[in-house]
């Protein structure tokens, strides 16, 4: 039918065209960004669920970051408990030579042993009082409790708490003053002092083993988060990423119906002249 007015053959070749030229805005957008969901608009329940897991994803980075600092604190307080149980053992070396009756008669031998032992009990809470983290001291009595967040969820399983414990001389019972104060400057009180000293090597001990305990089970964990975010982050990819060969092979598709849409737009707006070769 040829009208004049109304060229309805025109209209719907630039209808044609309009969808085909915001296919081809979007594939560009897409095969730009390298995303298929850019905007809620473009799949909103797809978004949603983007979104979900990327706050997952970010939780996990997070705690993966976490478990390697709690490691870091772990291991420093590690590190410094073998210096200390290293001085204990030579306290203990000193504290049965001086329990030795020949070695006590001798006054000039009991001093030295005394004075030994003395620095190394000064040692031992000097590295009590100076090991720290970021701040946080780790072998005084000042922190209890360190809370590691080992996960992405506000949950007890996602969070680990290791009981910290004082490694000064008066808390493992090894002080050179006050209440049941050691020395080894005569038999008797060398022979004590080796008792409080290999207690005091047992309880490090202990201590250094429950450390050691948490230092595994953070370290499993962090294995797991790692993993973890892992397939997360390949949901995520699978969900918002472009595919880029489908994309490349509509981009050319749309590409070709824009150029034959215009084309056909052109020659749709010449029908109303024909009409009038009829008049």
């Amino acid at each position: 039918m040829l009208l004049i007015n109304d060229n309805i053959a025109a209209l719907g070749a630039e209808n044609n065209l309009d969808a085909t030229d915001t296919a081809m805005s979007n594939v560009v957008g897409q095969l730009s960004s390298g995303l298929q969901i850019q905007t809620a608009a473009d799949n909103p329940a797809g978004y949603s669920i983007a979104q979900s897991l990327q706050a997952e994803i970010n939780g996990y980075g997070a705690a993966e970051s976490n478990a390697q600092t709690a490691v870091s604190v772990l291991q420093t307080a590690q590190g410094a408990i073998n210096a200390q149980e290293s001085i204990l053992q030579q306290a203990n070396t000193i504290a049965t030579q001086a329990a030795n009756s020949t070695t006590a008669g001798n006054a000039t031998a009991a001093a030295a042993d005394q004075q030994e032992f003395a620095s190394l009990i000064n040692q031992l809470d000097q590295i009590a009082s100076s090991t720290t983290y970021a701040g946080v001291s780790l072998l005084s009595s000042s922190t209890a409790v360190l809370t590691f967040q080992v996960g992405p969820q506000a949950s007890a399983a996602d969070a680990v708490a290791v009981n910290l414990t004082a490694t000064s001389s008066g808390a493992l019972g090894v002080a050179l003053t006050g209440t049941g104060a050691v020395a080894v400057n005569t038999v008797g009180s060398a022979t004590a002092a080796m008792t409080a000293v290999q207690s005091a090597i047992n309880t490090l001990a202990s201590f250094a083993a429950a450390l050691g305990s948490s230092q595994n089970q953070i370290q499993a964990l962090s294995n797991n988060v790692t993993v973890a975010q892992q397939n997360l982050t390949s949901a995520h990819a699978d969900l918002v990423d472009v595919n880029v060969a489908s994309a490349t092979s509509q981009f050319t598709s749309l590409q070709i119906l824009e150029q034959s849409g215009i084309s056909v737009l052109s020659q749709a707006q010449q029908l109303p002249q024909l009409a009038l070769k009829l008049i």
